[in-house]
């Protein structure tokens, strides 16, 4: 029996046109003022992964943990810039209203857990009349480590009051997957095509849809 679905927000309920690039490469520059190699960065990278290879350091280093939270705080704050510009220009993708208030009607628990910060995520749903339908939001300020460490949806699941073997992850990206698999909590991918469907299956997606509108029918199934 299914009692809730956690949603990733990004390219799973709303088109959020983030420049992701810009983000990383003035993240890495901040950091590399701070003393880090440049050696050690990569444009590649999430700024996640960049602020862990910070910490261990700026440890190495012998800097303090206040010194390695103020250079936290201020790297994040950079994305937050960006994340609320993208945030006044982002989209509902098709079918999300209508699924949303279906699930509603089911009597289910809704939640979101999502690495935007807290202003960017509650804009979003918000403006796009999402926010109601939700019983939890976790942003990256509610936990200590973000997907695809479990912790995030482990704080998610705690905050909605559910056990894991009663919820479904809903998300397009492979660190919703694993997230979810870690807690054995079953895994739904959005699959824009043939290609991402194969990866978020790979990565231990219980079930692959093409389109939002596909879950109703999906937790209706695994409902009765």
């Amino acid at each position: 029996m299914i009692s809730a679905v956690v949603f990733d927000l990004d390219g799973t309920l709303a088109e959020f046109n983030l420049d992701v690039k810009a983000v990383r490469a003035e993240v890495m520059q901040f950091l590399i003022k701070q003393g880090l190699p440049p050696s050690v960065l990569s444009i590649r990278e999430s700024i996640f992964e960049m602020l862990k290879k910070a910490k261990i350091y700026m440890k190495n280093a012998g800097k303090s943990d206040a010194e390695f939270d103020s250079v936290h705080k201020s790297a994040l704050s950079i994305a937050r810039k960006y994340e609320l510009k993208a945030a006044r220009e982002t989209s509902l993708l098709p079918g999300v209203l209508e699924t949303v208030r279906a699930l509603k009607k089911r009597n289910l628990k809704l939640g979101v857990f999502t690495i935007n910060c807290r202003d960017s995520a509650e804009h979003i749903l918000s403006s796009l009349g999402l926010k109601r339908f939700f019983d939890a939001i976790v942003p990256r300020e509610d936990v200590s480590r973000v997907k695809p460490d479990p912790a995030h949806l482990d704080a998610t699941l705690k905050a909605l009051g559910v056990a894991a073997e009663e919820t479904l992850v809903v998300g397009d990206s492979i660190a919703d997957i694993v997230s979810a698999k870690a807690l054995n909590v079953k895994a739904v991918g959005l699959a824009s095509d043939d290609e991402a469907a194969g990866k978020l299956t790979s990565a231990g997606a219980a079930y692959v849809i093409k389109s939002i509108a596909d879950l109703t029918s999906l937790v209706r199934g695994l409902s009765s």
